[in-house]
């Protein structure tokens, strides 16, 4: 017995038409007549008393209808309430706190206003972490610097991911190029903790050329590192990405393209993985928002 077989019966036994029914459902006539037989070659038993104009239901057959409407009503209702509580979310996202604070955050603003019922849940986390939430199935995409990539992980590109040194203003750092990664060892760092990209990029650096380095400060937060270097308490590395226009005023600003790989950050998703039709449309939004140039949005 088949959903369609008794979707076709119920809707000839409540209009007691199969011409009716089938137009009802948007199939052909012959179509109809053949889901009826078929159910009751299955049941063994006759459904409509064909010989009254119109039609008109066997003992059997109304039974069977007044069985058969209420589970396929709540059928209807369980395909609605399903494609419902997908569209309502939640989107599980997982990316890198800069990424989050300084570019999500704009496309997050968009995306709500077009979608207000929509739970989403960001997870915040250093690239290792990001991939591996995404790799156990904790999140439905993630946002890394493309350096983090993996077999299991479809990559789509969406802008370059430079570093830059930053340092207080008028540091001496900024009088003459910075050619060379032994400049900034010489100073003291305060920098991201351990496994945040730019500050394993850069102690990589300092390791290769056996240079001896100081971190004077580890925090949290890259808009409180810029608080204290602005201070003078040491300089410090970051994706140019968390540099706003405010940055320029009160710090030094120096690229680090020459000294620091050059990556590209982007979306990835688990092989295989269906992606919920939210997150597939925040995806969207998130590659026509963020593809091109490394920048902070307007605030």
């Amino acid at each position: 017995m088949e959903l369609r077989e008794l979707r076709s019966f119920c809707a000839a036994a409540k209009l007691l038409s199969i011409s009716k029914a089938a137009e009802q459902l948007g199939i052909g006539q012959p179509t109809m007549t053949t889901h009826v037989k078929k159910l009751e070659e299955e049941l063994g038993i006759q459904l409509f008393d064909r010989v009254k104009r119109p039609i008109q239901l066997t003992l059997a057959g109304a039974r069977l209808a007044e069985l058969a409407s209420p589970l396929l009503d709540g059928i209807e209702n369980l395909v609605t309430m399903t494609a419902q509580a997908e569209a309502q979310g939640p989107i599980r996202i997982a990316a890198t706190h800069e990424i989050i604070a300084y570019s999500l955050v704009h496309v997050l603003k968009v995306f709500v206003s077009q979608h207000p019922h929509v739970l989403i849940r960001m997870h915040a986390a250093s690239p290792p972490d990001v991939l591996r939430i995404v790799e156990e199935g904790d999140a439905d995409f993630g946002i890394v610097p493309g350096s983090h990539r993996r077999a299991n992980l479809d990559f789509q590109g969406l802008f370059p991911y430079e570093r830059v040194l930053i340092t207080p203003p008028c540091h001496p750092l900024l009088d003459k190029p910075l050619s060379s990664i032994d400049q900034i060892a010489e100073w003291p760092l305060v920098l991201l903790r351990p496994g945040s990209s730019t500050r394993t990029l850069l102690e990589d650096a300092f390791h290769r050329r056996g240079l001896v380095y100081e971190v004077a400060m580890e925090l949290d937060s890259l808009e409180t590192i810029k608080r204290c270097v602005a201070l003078g308490l040491g300089v410090s590395a970051g994706p140019r990405l968390a540099i706003v226009p405010r940055d320029h005023e009160e710090l030094g600003i120096i690229s680090l393209a020459t000294l620091l790989p050059l990556e590209q950050a982007g979306i990835v998703t688990l092989k295989g993985r269906a992606i919920p039709a939210p997150a597939r449309d925040f995806i969207d939004l998130v590659s026509e928002m963020l593809v091109g140039p490394a920048r902070a949005l307007p605030e």
